[in-house]
């Protein structure tokens, strides 16, 4: 079964990150910024990670030192202790995926990435992804999952197959992926896996468009997003290759 991507993901820009702005005290993946994508119109791009206790986080880094004044990583703290936690520059704590699913509602498409939990882009528990099928049950709005890690795909096939999934893709460039092995940017850069996890689109990095994978895929009929778009001349370039961007730092224009 390879559900289709909704056809939201191919009419509204997807703010990365939600529509954050650390001058208006809004924090990457924080309540603010998805409150503030809602309101413009766009669709919205978050991140998760796994709590301690096996909930899945809205949140991008695997520790919490960038981004809130405690320290550590965020899977050693449970999601009532991340709840506490406040985001640097912002009014918010760091949100569940429930509660950004109950701040969207259904009015704006929601992708969701699934962080990579071994840092090397191997096989993964499965717990993160089970949070986030678990999460998603009943949920009635225009959602989709990614990630960089074939396995965790693999994983959302398995446990909610009826929500459209795709791969995260880049150049996989080594100087930019340490620890994951060399060999193993080398494999993933070929998009090997689109088939066997039953994807309907990649999210590929906006510099390397032109790669013949990614065309490839265009030619089929793939869906291709991209990340990460931070001006309008950099989107007027994307979209002569992908079908819809992921932006940050401008306001993307929304269709008539």
């Amino acid at each position: 079964m390879r559900p289709a991507l909704p056809a939201g993901f191919l009419r509204l820009p997807v703010a990365h990150r939600a529509l954050h702005d650390r001058a208006a005290g809004r924090v990457e993946n924080s309540p603010s910024a998805v409150r503030a994508a809602v309101e413009a119109g766009y669709a919205i791009e978050v991140d998760v990670q796994l709590s301690a206790d096996g909930q899945a986080m809205v949140f991008h880094d695997e520790t919490l030192d960038r981004l809130t004044a405690e320290r550590g990583r965020i899977s050693a703290r449970s999601a009532a202790e991340l709840g506490q936690i406040g985001l640097s520059g912002g009014p918010d704590v760091i949100p569940t995926l429930a509660q950004v699913l109950a701040m969207v509602a259904g009015r704006v498409p929601l992708l969701i990435e699934i962080k990579d939990q071994t840092e090397v882009m191997g096989p993964t528990d499965g717990r993160l992804e089970a949070a986030v099928a678990q999460a998603l049950t009943g949920y009635g709005g225009e959602v989709a999952v990614m990630s960089f890690n074939p396995h965790a795909v693999a994983h959302m096939a398995r446990l909610a197959p009826h929500v459209a999934r795709g791969l995260t893709t880049s150049s996989w460039d080594p100087a930019d992926w340490a620890p994951v092995p060399a060999a193993v940017c080398d494999t993933l850069r070929d998009i090997p896996d689109f088939d066997r996890v039953g994807a309907s689109f990649i999210s590929h990095q906006a510099n390397d468009l032109t790669r013949p994978q990614v065309l490839s895929l265009r030619a089929a009929g793939v869906p291709i997003l991209c990340w990460t778009i931070r001006s309008e001349s950099q989107e007027v370039l994307a979209r002569q290759i992908a079908a819809n961007v992921t932006f940050e730092g401008y306001r993307s224009a929304l269709p008539a």
